[in-house]
């Protein structure tokens, strides 16, 4: 397999997802990482998937586990298996990645229905969730807005239930990740969920609006310009927990973009002083905004990083943004506790 080549996130999983539709009669293993050490930062929610005459949809770490991923797609297409996987610092430079790593591969198999579901997610941009028993016995699929549509089963409602559960709450962080799930009683789980990648409605004119949508093109978001209250509100009413927006205009009359923001999902943000916030804040209560309603209010917008410039306000903006998407606090990574990079 050839290194993956520098695409859109949601473009990737798009691909992914009409592959996993193709493939899905003939037979379907799927590749995923149970555990890991090393690469540096990588992105969550890697998968491979496999037929056993060797079709292949989707890569791991850049291409850099394949000599074990690949013909463990194959093989775990009809029982699941576990391969641990080393590579070196050589290897992993030209692969792309930071440093040297391990890892522990699951493979298991993904039968016609959860394949066709998790495809058909992925290729239309909604958010999945796979989700395994750690030995790759069982899984189902989850997807939707909300993670509604539920397709296989881990064996027991109550398995069923707990996986569920899991998946709705590491939903509204509104990143995709990976994690291993404890379960009282029960087996450990493996659960990948994908979230599409942040689009930013940045709402006002000026120097940082444009310094936001050079920020959010390096990170593969994408972002569109609105000035008009009425396009405004009826954009952020339709908002998902990956959108994001930021208020530049003081406008009072924006306010009602806000109230429908916070009444409703996304990352909502306000860029202004501590007058503008406070005078703001004082005027929603008076619209009748709850307190914890006013939390979910970002304002002003941006972690301290003593930014002066629209380009380091941008950075700022885009940080808090990853920040509150992973439930980080944003300090320093010396002054933090848990894996670095997620």
């Amino acid at each position: 397999m050839t290194q993956v080549q520098e695409q859109d996130a949601n473009t990737r999983l798009r691909e992914l997802g009409a592959a996993l539709r193709r493939l899905s009669g003939d037979g379907l293993g799927v590749v995923r990482v149970l555990d890991r050490h090393g690469f540096g930062t990588v992105e969550s929610g890697q998968l491979l998937a496999g037929t056993a005459s060797g079709a292949l949809a989707g890569v791991l770490y850049r291409g850099a586990l394949d000599d074990a991923a690949v013909p463990l797609a194959a093989a775990s297409a009809t029982e699941p298996q576990t391969r641990n996987a080393h590579v070196g610092e050589p290897a992993a430079l030209a692969a792309g990645l930071a440093c040297s790593g391990g890892a522990t591969l699951l493979g298991h198999p993904l039968p016609a229905a959860p394949a066709e579901a998790l495809g058909a997610a992925l290729e239309h941009g909604t958010p999945a969730a796979l989700v395994s028993t750690a030995d790759g016995a069982s899984a189902l699929v989850l997807s939707g807005t909300e993670l509604a549509d539920v397709v296989g089963s881990l064996g027991s409602a109550a398995l069923d239930d707990a996986a569920t559960a899991a998946a709705r709450k590491l939903l509204r962080r509104g990143a995709t990740v990976t994690e291993r799930v404890a379960v009282e009683d029960g087996p450990e789980l493996l659960l990948d969920l994908w979230i599409p990648v942040p689009s930013v409605l940045i709402v006002g004119s000026g120097a940082i609006g444009e310094a936001l949508r050079a920020q959010a093109a390096l990170l593969g978001w994408s972002t569109s310009r609105e000035s008009e209250l009425d396009a405004t509100v009826a954009a952020v009413s339709a908002f998902s927990d990956a959108d994001v927006l930021v208020l530049l205009d003081h406008a009072p009359k924006f306010d009602t973009a806000l109230i429908a923001g916070l009444r409703g999902r996304g990352f909502i943000g306000a860029l202004g002083s501590r007058h503008t916030q406070s005078t703001r804040r004082e005027r929603l209560r008076a619209a009748g905004l709850t307190e914890d309603e006013l939390a979910g209010l970002y304002g002003p917008v941006g972690l301290d990083l003593g930014a002066r410039t629209p380009a380091e306000t941008a950075v700022s903006v885009v940080a808090q943004v990853i920040a509150a998407r992973a439930g980080r606090a944003g300090t320093a990574l010396a002054a933090a506790e848990g894996r670095i990079g997620g």
